[in-house]
């Protein structure tokens, strides 16, 4: 622009030189005509004007070189003008760039960070899922070695056969022998104990019907009264595993859903949150329509709720 500006003032220095230029032309050839219309015209005279041409010659050359050199400059000029122009459009498309390379790289950074939470939290599920495992396992074990001992006892509790007197005739050994008394009113004698609330009587009498009558139909309710009786002691060890025996030996009894309800509940109140939440959604995922589910997912709920109401407590 710089450039452009010199030029103009190049060519407005010269304009009073071509004014000038244009002035002399004309009276030279004015002189001329005058001397050729006068028929006069001496041999000096004519020498004189030849040089005056000869000088307009060179000064109409000198004229035109310094015309051109002018084009030369505004041509220049514009040149680095427009050059100018890229160089400002190059610089605002690198700064463009600039600024899009900055804000990938951000959104390279969240990115990055993303994955990274969301590995970690992948990693941290797949542990607590390790680790829950891992507390089924050793439950199931435990579970194991507490029927055990419950099968000891019930066998170290149980009468033992008196032998038959000296003289007394014995039956053939052929001879099959059928269980004496009624396995309804056996029954029925010991859940009328659980109902009075005479829960270790109700035991005995549970444990005595499901030794004696061990086919029975009603030996899968025999059992989960066995856990009530255990859950209304506040004994949650024992419930459990009574529970569980009419849980994997009778999974098609009545009872299976509230066993699996009281089981989940026993499993809460000795503090292992997880385990019942195991259990609550087994049975909201077999029993979906029973009450016993609503009865699961209300209380899943509430193990949900209570860290959060705990952290707010926390930070008022």
């Amino acid at each position: 622009m710089a450039g452009r500006v010199s030029v103009i003032h190049s060519v407005t220095d010269h304009m009073p030189f071509l004014r000038a230029y244009r002035s002399h032309i004309f009276l030279c050839v004015a002189a001329f005509s005058l001397f050729l219309l006068q028929g006069c015209v001496s041999t000096s005279d004519f020498e004189t004007m030849k040089a005056d041409v000869n000088q307009l010659k060179k000064d109409s050359y000198d004229l035109k070189r310094e015309m051109g050199a002018i084009k030369q400059q505004m041509s220049g000029a514009a040149k680095e003008e427009s050059f100018s122009a890229i160089r400002e459009s190059q610089s605002s498309l690198y700064s463009q760039v600039q600024d899009i390379s900055k804000d990938l790289q951000v959104l390279h950074g969240r990115f990055d960070e993303s994955k990274f939470f969301m590995d970690k939290s992948v990693k941290d599920n797949s542990i607590e899922v390790e680790l829950l495992r891992s507390q089924i396992n050793k439950l199931d074990m435990r579970t194991k070695e507490l029927s055990d001992k419950l099968a000891k006892l019930s066998e170290a509790a149980a009468p033992s056969p008196q032998k038959p007197a000296e003289g007394e005739a014995t039956e053939k050994t052929s001879q099959q022998t059928k269980p004496e008394g009624d396995p309804i009113k056996a029954y029925e004698s010991a859940y009328n104990s659980f109902r009075d609330k005479h829960y270790k009587e109700a035991r005995e009498a549970f444990n005595a019907f499901i030794k004696k009558y061990p086919n029975d139909s009603l030996i899968g309710n025999a059992y989960f009264w066995l856990g009530e009786s255990y859950y209304a002691e506040k004994d949650y060890e024992n419930a459990i595993l009574s529970y569980d025996t009419l849980i994997k030996t009778y999974p098609r009894n009545e009872k299976v859903p509230g066993a699996l309800l009281k089981q989940g509940l026993s499993f809460l109140e000795i503090g292992d949150k997880k385990t019942a939440k195991v259990v609550f959604d087994k049975l909201t995922e077999k029993y979906p329509d029973s009450k016993e589910a609503e009865i699961a997912k209300k209380k899943r709920a509430e193990i949900e709720k209570k860290p959060k109401k705990a952290a707010r407590k926390g930070q008022g």
